[in-house]
């Protein structure tokens, strides 16, 4: 009864008539905070990149780098230094004209240590950024970095306001954020919803956006529904005009829904994986890890549990991602439960009365720590179970999402689910095996030299064949290691009304509708 006056509660928030130019936008999740140097959260891209900008864009085509404020960019013959020249009347919300001096504040305090960025290696090995006026940046690199244009179309990168940062202090983020994007900051109640509204005036947006002014819409409420089944209704019913997280079940009915439109973008990765913490008891020993991948049938989770809407994942990246080694194919771990059990045996680990294996008196019952919501609590029940039929007892702490991300921070779990997005080898290997990246997003505690001289090689590397190489090595090394047990990979689909015009999905970090520009009603 508590779950159904729930449900009417949400709905009866979603269910007021649709104010002109005004939509609802229903998610599963709320991300920790929204400062764009602290949150890896894909919840916070989808807010930022509408509330922010960036220097350049990335088209949906998830290879093209566009203008964003800046509107041209020269890149020296060495790959070290980029000048980028800034468009003009860009201005923040509050009505302050933006300059090359803020572009340089936002990337020095992304990379200053204090920050405490999970994502500084994204900036690159930064030798200085300068204004020698205020509509010219120059970003010097101490060694090229192949991927240094992409990683600044994300929102990490998001140019930010001094005097907001200081102002609001620990709050910034959290009760606000002065940005140049075509939305402003309106009111995030955190676990319920965040509303953005029009920034009027706004005209410096990408040229591939077909709106070349203010957005259409004069608010957005980016509405947290936990419940899968009632982010469905509220999509069949118009309660909410668009969403990407409609449960996988509901996708066929949907496609046959006459006022609903979906539509698909494989154009980039997003992979889903439960990663192991290399150096804590039960799960250090590669024998237990192995055993693990060899006991989950990844083809059953997408058949049985996700309906064939996804293909199931033996490697750490898609197979069509730029850079993936083909050779890697005959080795990658399958499902065997049977060579599951043999290898826990040979390792020592014994089945005790109560059917979970032990080895020297430590019960072989590694701690996972997941985020709330339907999704993760389906795949983690799911793989349990699966791991238990071999003798593994693995056990589930859930977190709210607003708390989980500092909680994976910690020392305190053995192994965690996440899923990530990204769009070559090197963008998810750099940002999960770099030691440095520990204790994140590296959670693992990979700590390799060899990983971070190959990845260095290959970040390095100005030409395909060099990179490739690299970015191979490392890919075998972690695989062959079993550092991760993956499950699937995940295409974007945007679920829509048709009271909308059709949506481009775009995947930049798995924000599908990133600047929403060009979101509006049908006239």
């Amino acid at each position: 009864m508590k779950k159904l006056l729930l449900h009417g509660c949400i709905l009866a928030f979603l269910s007021s008539p649709v104010v002109a130019q005004e939509i609802n936008v229903v998610r599963e999740v709320d991300s920790n905070n929204y400062d764009p140097h602290k949150s890896t959260a894909r919840a916070a891209a989808e807010v930022l990149f509408m509330v922010g900008d960036t220097l350049v864009s990335l088209e949906p085509d998830m290879k093209t780098i566009s203008d964003g404020l800046a509107k041209s960019w020269e890149v020296s013959q060495d790959g070290k230094t980029y000048t980028f020249h800034l468009k003009d009347g860009i201005k923040f919300c509050d009505g302050r004209e933006m300059t090359a001096e803020d572009v340089v504040y936002s990337f020095k305090r992304w990379i200053d240590p204090e920050t405490k960025s999970p994502v500084e290696w994204r900036a690159g090995e930064v030798k200085s950024i300068t204004a020698p006026d205020p509509k010219t940046v120059v970003y010097e690199l101490e060694a090229p970095f192949s991927e240094l244009l992409y990683q600044l179309t994300q929102s990490f990168a998001t140019i930010i306001d001094k005097a907001d940062v200081e102002r609001l202090g620990k709050d910034f983020g959290v009760t606000g954020l002065n940005g140049t994007g075509p939305y402003c900051w309106g009111e995030w109640l955190p676990r319920d919803r965040m509303t953005i509204t029009r920034h009027e005036g706004y005209d410096w947006g990408p040229t591939f956006y077909t709106n070349e002014g203010a957005p259409h819409l004069a608010k957005i409420t980016w509405q947290i529904v936990p419940e899968e089944n009632t982010r469905t209704v509220a999509l069949m019913t118009s309660q909410s005009q668009v969403t990407q997280y409609i449960p996988q079940i509901a996708l066929a009915q949907l496609r046959n829904a006459p006022n609903i439109e979906i539509h698909r973008s494989d154009e980039a990765f997003w992979t889903w994986f439960i990663g192991f913490k290399v150096d804590k008891p039960t799960v250090a020993d590669t024998a237990v890890r192995r055993a693990m991948n060899l006991a989950v049938d990844q083809e059953a989770l997408a058949r049985d549990i996700l309906f064939g809407e996804v293909t199931p994942a033996y490697s750490y990246i898609s197979e069509n991602a730029l850079d993936w080694d083909n050779s890697l194919n005959d080795s990658l771990l399958r499902y065997d439960p049977e060579e599951a059990k043999r290898i826990l045996d040979e390792a020592g680990w014994v089945p005790g009365s109560d059917g979970i294996r032990a080895k020297d008196g430590v019960k072989l019952e590694p701690l996972t720590y997941i985020q709330g919501g339907s999704t993760w609590q389906k795949l983690a029940e799911f793989t349990q179970a699966e791991l238990l039929k071999v003798g593994i007892g693995m056990q589930i702490q859930i977190f709210d999402p607003t708390i989980f991300w500092g909680r994976v921070a910690t020392q305190e779990f053995d192994a965690f689910g996440m899923s990530y997005p990204y769009i070559s080898a090197g963008d998810a290997l750099n940002l999960y095996f770099l030691s440095q990246n520990i204790p994140t997003p590296n959670r693992m505690n990979w700590n390799d030299e060899e990983t971070d001289d190959l990845l260095a090689e290959g970040r390095h590397a100005t030409d395909d064949a060099t990179r490739a190489t690299a970015y191979g090595k490392v890919l075998k090394k972690v695989h062959d290691a079993a550092v991760w047990l993956p499950l699937y990979h995940e295409p974007m689909n945007i679920v829509q009304s048709n009271l909308l015009e059709p949506i481009v999905p775009h995947n930049n970090y798995g924000a599908g509708l990133y600047k929403g520009l060009d979101l509006k009603f049908r006239d």
